[in-house]
C-alpha cells in the first residue's frame, strides 16, 4: 500500500495526526466500507467523498462509493424531501412517494450484493435512505448520514422519513441541535476541507491573474464573492441586495459563483431569478461555472477581499471553510454550520438580512487591518477543526465503536 497521500498530509497537519490515523485504523484493516449519495459531482457531499475514499483505501479499508440513478420525478421528491427538512411547509404527493420508493428498490436490487456484504454502509442524506427497507438479509452495520439542517423540519416529511431512518444503527449529524430524536445511537461529525484539492491548493500569481482576466475583473476595486449553488436557501437576491446598499459608499465588484448539482431540479429557477435581479450591471458577475471547475472557484475566492454566504438555512457551509482557510474574513448567515465557523467579530460576522451584511462589508472594506487580522484567524481556526484529517479520525472511531457496541471505550495499541 502506498502512504504518498499521507504524507502529504502530513506536511500540512504534522505527523502527529497521520500517526493516529494509522493506529485506528489497524483495528479496521480490510473491512468493507459502503458509502453511498445521490451524485458524484456537484455540492459538498460529494467533493467530501472524492478525496475521504482514497484515504480510507490507503489506510486498508476495503472503501467504496456507490451514487444513486433515478428519474426526475424521484429527485424532484428528494429536493422536496430537504426542503420540507429544512423547515419548508411542502406538499408531498403519494405519486412522488411511490417513485421514491419504487427507486431505493431499484437500487438497491442494483447494488445488492455489495449492500449485503458490506461491514459498514454510510448512506448520504434522504435520497437513499429507504435502500435499507430494500435489503433485510443485510450482515453489517448501516449508519444514516444526515448533511441537513433538520433542526425545524416540517413534521409531515420528517414523520414519513424517520420511520425509514429509525431502521439504521446509527445516524451522524453536523451539529447537535440539527439531530432528531431517533432509537439509536447518534453522533456528531462536522464536515471538512482537503487542504490539498485543487480547490484549495495554494496558487501562483499567473494563475490568479488569469483567472481575474478571464472574467474582467479589476484589480483595483474590491471584490465581494459568493460561492454556492444557485438556490433558494443560499439567499443569492439578498446578496444582490447587500451590494447595491454597499456600492452607495464604495466601488465594489460582486461575484456570484457557482453552478448546480444532478439532484437539484430547482437551480435553473432560482438562476433565473439571479439574472433578472442583477439587469445589466457591469460589476455584477454571475458565473455559472462547471462543478468540476476547482480552480476557478479557488482563485475567485483568494482574489476576493470578503467572502459572502448569506444563507438562510445551512447544513454546513464548506464554501465558508474553504474561504476562511484562504485567509477570508467571512460574512456569514446567521444559521446552521455557519455559526460552527465563523466566530463572530474573530473569523467573520453573522448577519441576518442585507443590511446588516452590507454594514459589515463596508466596515471591513474601511478597517484593512481587521480585514486581516480576522483573515488570519480563519485560517488557523480550520487548520484545527475542519480539515479532512479531522474528519478521517472520527470516521475512524465512529467504526470502531458501532463494530463493537458493547464497550464502554475504544483502546487503541
Amino acid at each position: 500500500m502506498s502512504e504518498n497521500l499521507l504524507k502529504l498530509y502530513a506536511e500540512v497537519t504534522g505527523n502527529e495526526v497521520i500517526d493516529q490515523l494509522r493506529q485506528l485504523s489497524e483495528h479496521l484493516r480490510g473491512m468493507k466500507i459502503v458509502h453511498i449519495n445521490s451524485t458524484k459531482s456537484g455540492g459538498g457531499v460529494a467533493e467530501i467523498l472524492h478525496r475521504l475514499i482514497p484515504l480510507k483505501q490507503e489506510l486498508g479499508l476495503d472503501a467504496s462509493w456507490e451514487v444513486m440513478t433515478g428519474s426526475p420525478s424521484f429527485f424532484q421528491c428528494t429536493k422536496v424531501m430537504h426542503n420540507a427538512l429544512q423547515g419548508n411547509r411542502v406538499e408531498m404527493t403519494g405519486d412522488l412517494l411511490r417513485e421514491y420508493e419504487k427507486i431505493n428498490g431499484e437500487n438497491a436490487q442494483r447494488l445488492h450484493d455489495r449492500l449485503e456484504e458490506a461491514d459498514i454502509v454510510v448512506v448520504h442524506d434522504p435520497q437513499p435512505a429507504a435502500l435499507i427497507s430494500h435489503v433485510p438479509s443485510r450482515r453489517g452495520k448501516w449508519i444514516w448520514r444526515c448533511h441537513i439542517d433538520a433542526s425545524q423540519p416540517f413534521r409531515a416529511v420528517w414523520k414519513y422519513l424517520k420511520g425509514i431512518v429509525s431502521h439504521y444503527d446509527a445516524s451522524i449529524w453536523s451539529l447537535s441541535e440539527f439531530a432528531q430524536p431517533l432509537p439509536h445511537l447518534q453522533y456528531l461529525i462536522a464536515p471538512s476541507i482537503d487542504p490539498l484539492s485543487r480547490k484549495n491548493r495554494a496558487l501562483s500569481v499567473s494563475e490568479l491573474s488569469a483567472v481575474r482576466e478571464k472574467w474582467g475583473l479589476d484589480p483595483g476595486r474590491p471584490i465581494i464573492t459568493q460561492v454556492s449553488r444557485f438556490d433558494q436557501f443560499k439567499d443569492p437576491l439578498g446578496v444582490l441586495q447587500a451590494y447595491r446598499l454597499v456600492k452607495e459608499f464604495l466601488p465594489i465588484q460582486l461575484i456570484l459563483a457557482g453552478g448546480g448539482a444532478s439532484d437539484d431540479p430547482e437551480g435553473e429557477e432560482v438562476l433565473d431569478q439571479v439574472r433578472k435581479s442583477a439587469g445589466d450591471d457591469p460589476d455584477i458577475h454571475i458565473l455559472l461555472l462547471p462543478s468540476d471547475d476547482h480552480l476557478t472557484i479557488n482563485a475567485l475566492q483568494r482574489i476576493s477581499d470578503i467572502v459572502v454566504q448569506k444563507s438562510t438555512r445551512e447544513g454546513f457551509g464548506l464554501t465558508v471553510t474553504e474561504a476562511m482557510w484562504k485567509s477570508k474574513p467571512v460574512i456569514g448567515g446567521d444559521t446552521g454550520g455557519i455559526r460552527l465557523q465563523v466566530i463572530n467579530h474573530h473569523t467573520g460576522f453573522l448577519v441576518n438580512t442585507p443590511e446588516g451584511a452590507a454594514l459589515r462589508i463596508r466596515y471591513l472594506l474601511k478597517n484593512r487591518k481587521k480585514l486581516r487580522e480576522m483573515g488570519e484567524k480563519a485560517h488557523q481556526f480550520v487548520l484545527e477543526n475542519f480539515l479532512i484529517t479531522r474528519h478521517l479520525r472520527e470516521y475512524l472511531t465512529l467504526m470502531l465503536a458501532i463494530m463493537d457496541a458493547s464497550k464502554d471505550r475504544i483502546e487503541v495499541q
